[in-house]
């Protein structure tokens, strides 16, 4: 697969009142507004994470729109990880964005 220079895979960790609360149903609304492909899911440890691939410019405005996260949602912290290469390849050959289960 050749690399597109303005793509990129990003990957957050959103703590907070993030659980229950429609946020993972409000990550996937946002990341198809912005056509964007990849994965958000549950962790054990209460935080939201989200695996994002597309342009940089629209990563930046939902790294800025998961800081607000939906109304029921109290967001403390937005995190950016490192995305490893195998989760890269997979987040840019996904064809949406998707909830996936829990890890």
């Amino acid at each position: 697969m050749a690399k597109n220079p303005t793509k990129m895979t990003s990957r957050y960790f959103v703590t907070g009142r993030v659980q229950g609360v429609g946020f993972r149903y409000w990550v996937v609304g946002r990341a198809r507004h912005h056509r964007l492909v990849g994965w958000v899911r549950n962790r054990r440890d209460g935080r939201v994470e989200v695996v994002a691939y597309g342009d940089r410019e629209i990563l930046d405005v939902l790294e800025r729109e998961l800081a607000g996260g939906p109304p029921a949602a109290m967001v403390t912290a937005v995190e950016p990880a490192p995305v490893t290469p195998e989760e890269a390849e997979l987040a840019a050959r996904a064809t949406a964005f998707e909830q996936t289960e829990t890890v």
